[in-house]
């Protein structure tokens, strides 16, 4: 077996290289730019941990360790593009925006349908749209990233309208023989749409960040150009997510913690300030957590995990969307909305309604 082929050696990574959100970190202002409609769609398979229980699975360490109850599940007929074409069909009609009034469409994912063409490309055919359209991949800070990015286009004049939609099937990522991850994780999928607005509304403050030295915490060894798939890599499985759980969650909870404290500094306000808190829905010990460090009320942090579990991209454009749904959200607000994860990538803002 060739060396790119050979498995990882067990992860190395060393603690003190990690960066968390060192207070050097640029934190910008964004404003000018609103939410013009929102939307989400779930598969409809729910598996709840009761289900999982008769495969062996602790059902109670789930709800316990991580406050999910139950997660969505695509069928084998659906693939990444057909709840992201979902998710943005209904955010359209929500809006009443035509996919022929869309000048964008980005798409953040870590499971697109094939490797090329871009599944935001498949979903531009689905809508009948003629938008230039592309993926971006910074797993559960992908929307963070792909809504920074498409609010660049607005601020410039250049587009109107952006799609800019979150999706991930991450069923297919993880090993049904991990107990510790599997159940972790769901399908989903959420979208928005921005447009021009007043000069109030926007991110008052955001920072976006990266630090690959902890990039082997959380990740699929093969399947891409380092370690290509094989039938060698397949029966290692490492076609699947691995995860160090410990290191991860260490580090979500100072680096979720570390950036809020950024924006929310630079934006001149407090916990206070804030009307709803829409964190990365992973686990709600690390919600609970830095919403405790921050002096968030628990009625100001929304949370949907434990109905979908982690869907990456897609947990907070579909936490959004549902936050929206039942009138949460009104002009005027200040939002608060984390993303963090594989990368390790992390960003963090302070959104005027």
């Amino acid at each position: 077996m060739s060396d790119h082929h050979v498995q990882p050696e067990a992860n190395t990574v060393n603690q003190d290289r990690i960066v968390v959100a060192s207070k050097s970190r640029q934190v910008n202002s964004l404003t000018g730019v609103q939410i013009l409609a929102s939307g989400c769609y779930a598969p409809e398979n729910v598996i709840a941990n009761e289900a999982l229980a008769e495969l062996g699975y602790d059902a109670d360490w789930i709800i316990q360790r991580t406050g999910i109850q139950s997660r969505c599940r695509a069928g084998e007929d659906q693939a990444c593009s057909d709840i992201a074409y979902e998710a943005a069909r209904r955010c359209l009609e929500n809006g009443k925006i035509n996919a022929s009034d869309i000048d964008l469409i980005l798409l953040a994912t870590i499971t697109p349908d094939q490797p090329t063409p871009s599944t935001a490309c498949h979903v531009q055919r689905m809508l009948g749209s003629n938008a230039p359209a592309m993926d971006l991949g910074a797993a559960c800070s992908g929307f963070m990233y792909a809504l920074v990015t498409g609010m660049q286009f607005i601020k410039t004049g250049t587009y109107q309208r952006v799609l800019i939609i979150g999706a991930d099937l991450m069923s297919r990522t993880v090993n049904p023989a991990d107990t510790k991850t599997f159940p972790l994780f769901g399908d989903g999928a959420g979208a928005v749409v921005i447009g021009p607005g007043n000069d109030e509304q926007g991110f008052v403050s955001y920072t976006l960040g990266a630090d690959g030295h902890g990039a082997e915490l959380l990740e699929q060894p093969a399947g891409g150009t380092r370690c290509p798939a094989t039938a060698e890599t397949i029966a290692q499985n490492l076609q699947y997510l691995q995860m160090d759980g410990r290191s991860v969650f260490k580090w979500a909870i100072r680096t979720l913690s570390d950036s809020v404290n950024q924006v929310l500094d630079a934006a001149s306000l407090t916990a206070d300030d804030i009307d709803l808190t829409i964190f990365h829905q992973a686990n709600i010990r690390i919600i609970d957590a830095a919403a405790n460090d921050l002096g968030l009320p628990s009625d100001k942090v929304f949370v949907n995990l434990d109905k979908y579990g982690n869907t990456s991209a897609a947990s907070i454009p579909l936490a959004l969307a549902e936050a929206v749904e039942q009138q949460l959200v009104t002009s005027g607000q200040n939002l608060l909305i984390s993303g963090f994860g594989a990368g390790l990538a992390w960003g963090a803002g302070v959104w005027r309604w």
